[in-house]
């Protein structure tokens, strides 16, 4: 059981026959009154976001989250086909519960599978990747005072902005969390 004083970002709790993950949580004191914790929640099954306020004293049942680590294989039309590198046991996901989360991984590398009570919400691709750019203007000389970026494609396909000075071919790192150019490798 998780008090809503103990709430911190990340944690997973059962309420409402719900699974919600706290996103933003702040602990509020007003000059008159009691205090309480004002939280923003998703919830982890349908993706919506919801704002709720609680006394610090209320306890939540912690759901159990798994996390496992699996081998992004193929795409298959709208499904996407993972491997357990341990057992070898292959599952297929639609494109539903997948979304945009394989925007920057490649075939044949690792993500987290993130599951409750063996039905998959959500998909972690790595925190960092390196791509190989397929497409991007060229970039003009001496246009670089500004720090201004260009449209790129990398190989998977996702559209990512970059500095003028990359070129085709190159392989870049790739923040997966805000889609943000970091550095040529």
């Amino acid at each position: 059981m998780v008090s809503a004083g103990d709430f911190r970002n990340g944690i997973t709790v059962e309420m409402e026959g719900n699974v919600y993950q706290i996103i933003e949580f702040q602990h509020v004191k007003p000059g008159k009154g009691a205090a309480f914790v004002r939280t923003k929640l998703k919830n982890i099954i349908n993706g919506g976001v919801v704002e709720k306020s609680f006394r610090p004293t209320e306890k939540f049942p912690q759901a159990r989250i798994d996390r496992k680590d699996m081998q992004y294989l193929y795409s298959d039309g709208d499904l996407f086909n993972f491997m357990d590198t341990e057992t070898y046991d292959q599952i297929a996901l639609n494109a539903d519960a997948v979304g945009d989360a394989l925007k920057f991984v490649k075939e044949n590398e690792m993500v987290k599978i993130c599951s409750y009570n063996g039905n998959v919400f959500a998909i972690e691709p790595p925190l960092f990747v390196e791509l190989e750019i397929t497409e991007t203007e060229p970039g003009f000389k001496g246009d670089t005072a500004t720090g201004a970026t260009k449209p790129a494609i990398v190989e998977t396909g996702a559209k990512v902005m970059v500095p003028l000075f990359v070129e085709n071919g190159e392989v870049i790192k790739i923040d997966t969390r805000t889609g943000e150019y970091l550095s040529r490798v």
